[in-house]
């Protein structure tokens, strides 16, 4: 219940008599309760003052009063198919004082246009602006949960030099892949990039039917999530056979590039700052007569923790300061149209002292005998 305490004590700053919940990360993190996204409604009431109660169809009351809101003494009401989820929520918040709603930033339009139709006189406000700071900022144990998804992440990519093959098709490698990250322990994979030759020009690529050849880089950018809802997220890039001189030169930019703006990670320091160093880095060199960091076309970093992509967001633009226990990814790459890709990544966590990598697979072009 600390979490929900420190909720209650940030709505007044905020004019919020009420804070909703509905099942995602949020969810998760305030109750620690997965709930499935079901077109019947579960959702976490969370008043500014007095308990908070979660509200459950009566088909998963199970797995609701076996979560750690509810065995940690919080109300759960289950509700039957004739009756309408909604009511319960308004009748219940109608008797708080006056205040804005908040409502969770992934909440499905459906719902969130429901509640409004159902409490026209009240505000609705993003929940974010009460959980962002609490989410951002990683607990001993949350650092924890992701070293060990890093962990398991690494021990797959290990494996990549035994599974990549030319001949084989980047669908038939992505399916080897995706099983071995089930057997490092995960509990779901979220995603699986393999992307060879011209498709490594793609960021977010995924897999395909082409079949990888002699001499094709292959950038592998795999991610799952832990039984403890922490997510793994870590690319590394390969080559089957020897790269060519020029690809070769462009990526040791890359990775000097990648390790300097990890380096740079220290308290007080911008989101943008780190971006920046990278790209500072890649400005100095040039690839078919065009500077390096043209073919940098994404920001350089984004946190991770119950999901693979959340704030921080390390990009240009963003001047929000560091601080110890924010996680994210440092991932520079280049991408040239027609011919090839480069991504490095890890997971890093902000220190006191600096910075701690996550992930700990070498770093260097990976080269597998063709």
């Amino acid at each position: 219940m600390e979490i929900i305490r420190r909720l209650q004590a940030a709505m007044p700053d905020q004019g919020v008599a009420a804070t909703v919940i509905t099942p995602g990360a949020d969810l998760r993190y305030v109750a620690g309760y997965d709930a499935k996204p079901l077109e019947r409604l579960t959702a976490l009431v969370i008043p500014i003052a007095g308990e908070p109660f979660l509200v459950a169809p009566e088909l998963e009351a199970q797995e609701a009063r076996a979560s750690a809101f509810a065995t940690g003494g919080g109300e759960v009401i289950t509700w039957g198919e004739s009756v309408d989820p909604f009511a319960i929520v308004t009748e219940r918040i109608a008797e708080l004082p006056a205040g804005a709603i908040a409502l969770d930033d992934h909440m499905w339009a459906e719902r969130v246009l429901r509640l409004r139709e159902s409490m026209p006189d009240r505000e609705q406000v993003p929940a974010g602006l009460l959980l962002r700071s609490m989410r951002l900022v990683k607990t001993s144990q949350e650092v924890a949960w992701l070293q060990e998804a890093a962990a398991a992440i690494d021990s797959v990519h290990a494996q990549v030099p035994n599974i990549l093959r030319p001949g084989m098709t980047e669908a038939q490698a992505g399916a080897l892949i995706a099983d071995a990250i089930v057997k490092a322990g995960h509990v779901s994979v979220d995603f699986v990039i393999v992307a060879s030759g011209p498709n490594g020009a793609s960021p977010h690529h995924m897999v395909s039917d082409r079949v990888m050849q002699a001499g094709d880089p292959v950038v592998v950018d795999i991610g799952g999530t832990m039984p403890s809802g922490y997510c793994s997220d870590c690319t590394r890039t390969y080559v089957l056979g020897e790269p060519s001189d020029e690809y070769q030169a462009a990526y040791d930019v890359l990775l000097d590039a990648q390790q300097q703006a990890a380096s740079f990670v220290a308290p007080g320091r911008t989101c943008e700052s780190i971006d920046g160093k990278a790209r500072d880095v890649m400005a100095a060199a040039s690839l078919q007569g065009t500077p390096l960091v043209d073919y940098f076309i994404h920001r350089i970093g984004h946190g991770i923790g119950l999901e693979s992509h959340e704030e921080p967001y390390l990009v240009e633009g963003n001047s929000l300061a560091l601080e110890p226990g924010m996680t994210f990814s440092v991932e520079p790459g280049f991408y040239v149209a027609g011919n090839f890709g480069a991504r490095i990544e890890d997971i890093v966590v902000c220190t006191p002292e600096g910075v701690r990598s996550l992930n700990n697979r070498p770093r260097e072009l990976i080269r597998i005998p063709a």
